[in-house]
């Protein structure tokens, strides 16, 4: 029993290494994609000085318009008041949308935290790349990821819903298997690991064709 345990925990340690650098990643390929656009927001600086210095008005309005637009899509990303579940959230939302998952998040999360910012990328990481996974199997039409998180109280309060494809997950233990494999079973075990050294408490709830994960972390 020992041995089985030493390697499950060898096993957990290396599949949370991987996840932290994935995760790692996707957050300095959002960083980079804000830079890029500040770069971009200094050329079209310069381009409105020359069509002004030219007296054009009319390429200044279009121009204006088309930088209207640009800013909505910018202004759609999730801003929750946290830096780092900020670059988690959007970098996840970006990589479901690249796959046809449209996603409904409302988050507001404080800028300082009782919860280490690794755990919490961890958690929402595995949360996200679950309902990810379990989205890529319906139909377009059918995919949906639902992602709330707030504070309740003094507990911050995560709530992830996915469509799944019609049948129940089951349970084994405290833990829902599905048949993606060890990767997925490993993230859920993360997630309990986690939740459960920070005393808090976790839900996991699978009918009617979704699957709901709800954990509440203690703030104080």
């Amino acid at each position: 029993m020992g041995f089985l345990s030493k390697k499950i925990e060898k096993q957990i340690s290396a599949y949370q290494s991987e996840l932290i650098e994935t995760h790692y990643r996707e957050v300095e390929n959002m960083y980079r994609q804000i830079r890029g656009w500040r770069h971009d927001y200094r050329n079209h600086i310069q381009t409105m000085k020359a069509y002004a210095a030219a007296g054009d008005l009319e390429a200044i309005r279009q121009y204006l318009d088309l930088l209207d637009n640009d800013l909505t899509t910018v202004d759609t990303v999730i801003k929750t008041g946290n830096p780092m579940t900020d670059a988690i959230l959007n970098s996840k939302i970006s990589l479901a949308k690249s796959r046809h998952i449209p996603v409904v998040a409302d988050a507001h999360i404080p800028v300082k935290l009782k919860s280490s910012e690794i755990d919490l990328c961890c958690i929402i990481g595995n949360l996200f790349d679950n309902a990810i996974e379990a989205s890529m199997k319906l139909p377009e039409d059918k995919r949906l990821i639902r992602v709330y998180m707030d504070m309740k109280n003094t507990q911050l309060y995560i709530s992830f819903t996915n469509f799944t494809a019609g049948k129940k997950m089951v349970k084994q233990g405290s833990l829902f298997r599905s048949t993606k494999g060890e990767g997925h079973g490993l993230g859920l075990v993360r997630i309990d690991a986690i939740v459960e050294r920070l005393d808090g408490y976790l839900s996991r709830n699978s009918e009617d064709g979704a699957f709901t994960t709800e954990i509440l972390l203690p703030q104080v």
